[in-house]
């Protein structure tokens, strides 16, 4: 007699466990009651899960990461980028990342407005703050050029936590825009690196001025 075989799950692929847990996510407005329960909804073994993350904790931050990743692999397509100033390379950054940011608006703004921890929800941003300010180091020139160690390492520490901000400060724009295309968002890109540029390497008056009127102006009228 011959006996039935038995169907083996089928292993999913990094990218569609992120699909499938993103889309439960949205579907149900909050995550899976468990790796295990997530993992036999979508047909495949715990284990395949763990192949990739150790917790839903660590897929969200992986998330952001990957959207890094993804975004420097679109710049490094165009051969103009590599003749980019420091700052242009900035710029065309956060132009490109949060291009990338509006194809997943409704995963990214979930994740990042999830419960009421502010500070849990930016703990999900770790592994992309790693990225970034490594990003921003390597691509930005140095205002200065300082003969002793410890001066230019806090020059360098002040370079790279002040554009973490400024990333920080255009990603909370982005999540609370309401403009058509999220048109603002770009401009207030356009003022932010102008006026983050004119601070570090300018005089900043005016286009700090600028940025200050541009932000007073989406805060107190309608």
């Amino acid at each position: 007699m011959a006996t039935k075989k038995v169907k083996q799950p089928t292993e999913p692929t990094k990218t569609e466990i992120i699909e499938q847990y993103t889309d439960y996510c949205l579907m149900h407005g909050a995550r899976p009651a468990s790796v295990y329960k997530f993992a036999k909804d979508n047909g495949f073994e715990e284990a395949a899960f763990y192949k990739y993350y150790t917790s839903f904790d660590v897929l969200e931050r992986q998330y952001f990461a990957e959207m890094f990743a993804h975004t420097v692999e679109a710049l490094e397509q165009s051969p103009a980028y590599a003749e980019y100033s420091g700052i242009e390379k900035l710029s065309a950054f956060y132009f490109t990342f949060f291009e990338i940011a509006t194809a997943n608006r409704s995963f990214v703004a979930y994740t990042l407005t999830e419960g009421s921890g502010v500070l849990k929800n930016l703990m999900k941003l770790r592994e992309l703050r790693k990225e970034f300010t490594a990003f921003a180091q390597a691509v930005l020139e140095k205002p200065f050029d300082l003969p002793h160690p410890k001066a230019e390492k806090l020059q360098q520490d002040a370079l790279r936590e002040g554009t973490w901000v400024q990333f920080l400060t255009i990603f909370k724009f982005w999540l609370r825009d309401t403009s058509p295309g999220f048109e603002k968002t770009d401009m207030f890109i356009e003022k932010s690196v102008k006026a983050g540029s004119d601070l570090v390497y300018n005089t900043p008056l005016q286009s700090l001025f600028d940025l200050g009127k541009f932000i007073w102006k989406e805060k107190f009228t309608v």
